[in-house]
């Protein structure tokens, strides 16, 4: 029997991939594997804080106001420009250099149609940006989480999924059709690749102030059955990841935990304290169901509290990844300098926009608006932004390029 069951562990790594043995993740040579590294936000998902927004906070009405400071065409130059500087192979290279062994790349659902988003309305590029990093960290031996941070309809309502105010997934079948057809088209492109480590089927579903979240938790295992079937009929190697409602923290309504041979739970974890007893559901959940545990987004915090939550899961062999690698300022690994008149675009982010008199009253200057965004983008690459010492440190990370 005990023979058995080695040959079987063989068989489960021969092609390279990470597995799953119990609750830990198991590398191709067998050994325990625990995620530790960091997330790729606001390169293929745009978040307004990351380019100090406030009221201008999701990637389409980045894009419309955008629009309005330059002009459509312009707006389309400048997502080409900073897809092809805000993560490049230097970026990737240095992640390796600080001890991280994985990355999560969230992206959104648009990259995979024809819609418009960052620039194009159709051929879109999703696929060759996702292969793009595929290809530097086989390059340098990271590991990939692919997570679809905005899924069709949005899954949220928030900024975050860059979506109308709700999670429309859970009440339309258009919307859900098209979740399964992205995800197994990445699935079929994807599906020998043992760089990537898994799917992330969707980030952070269900906000908790969602009046009828619970109704809504209850379609969410549904969904993700329906969706890794489809995963499946293409693509029987990768791992697949699952977080609960509730920002990706409450699991209750999860039961048929193992419908699949190759699952894992994730979490995410803002404030609170940096504890195993705050984190005690997250863990029992875990220890109930026997599979690994993973936390895909924490930080933003004190140096002091995220050197706590890093040793806390850590102890209680839960892998992260920190968010995020790169924004404006600090608490990343790498911050972006805002360039000389930054506040000019600030401005006219947060000016009142709601009539054509209003966009044409707070426009700035559209030659110098173009001028400071030519400028971010130089400030955006790698080789010229802030690595975070003290921010890389507290996770017990190396700051030596």
């Amino acid at each position: 029997m005990i023979a058995l069951l080695f040959t079987l562990a063989l068989n489960i790594h021969a092609k390279g991939f990470v597995g799953i043995d119990g609750k830990n993740l198991i590398a191709p040579d067998g050994t325990t594997f625990l995620i530790k590294g960091t997330n790729l936000g606001n390169w293929l998902n745009p978040e307004g804080y990351m380019f100090s927004f406030k009221t201008t906070s999701s990637a389409r009405q980045i894009n419309e106001m955008f629009c309005e400071l330059v002009g459509p065409d312009a707006t389309a130059d400048f997502w080409k420009a900073f897809k092809d500087n805000y993560i490049t192979e230097d970026d990737i290279r240095f992640i390796k250099q600080t001890g991280s062994n994985t990355i999560r790349l969230p992206f959104n659902y648009r990259l995979f149609t024809d819609e418009d988003y960052m620039g194009l309305s159709a051929s879109q590029d999703g696929m060759e940006r996702l292969e793009s990093v595929v290809n530097w960290c086989r390059k340098y031996g990271l590991y990939l989480i692919l997570d679809m941070h905005d899924a069709p309809g949005g899954q949220t309502g928030d900024n975050i999924d860059d979506s109308y105010g709700y999670p429309w997934i859970f009440e339309s079948e258009i919307s859900q059709q098209r979740f399964c057809s992205i995800w197994k088209e990445i699935a079929a492109h994807f599906k020998d690749e043992p760089v990537v480590l898994g799917y992330e089927l969707m980030n952070e579903p269900i906000p908790n102030y969602m009046p009828n979240k619970v109704q809504l938790g209850a379609k969410l295992e549904p969904l993700y059955k329906k969706v890794v079937s489809v995963i499946r009929q293409v693509d029987k190697n990768h791992i697949i990841l699952l977080g609960g409602y509730e920002w990706n923290g409450n699991f209750s309504q999860f039961t048929d935990w193992k419908f699949d041979d190759k699952l894992m739970y994730t979490c995410h974890r803002y404030g609170g304290e940096p504890t195993a007893n705050a984190l005690r559901a997250i863990i029992d959940f875990r220890d109930k169901t026997g599979l690994p545990m993973y936390m895909g987004e924490t930080g933003h915090n004190s140096y002091e509290w995220m050197g706590r939550m890093r040793e806390t899961l850590e102890s209680n062999g839960i892998g992260w990844t920190y968010w995020p690698y790169k924004k404006m300022e600090e608490s990343c690994f790498v911050g972006v300098t805002p360039p000389e008149d930054w506040q000019t675009i600030v401005g006219f982010a947060e000016a009142p926009r709601t009539t054509f008199a209003e966009i044409q009253k707070a426009r700035p200057d559209q030659a110098k608006s173009r001028a400071i965004l030519n400028k971010y983008i130089e400030a955006c690459k790698f080789m010229n932004g802030v690595v975070q010492k003290k921010y890389l440190e507290c996770l017990g990370l190396s700051a030596q390029q």
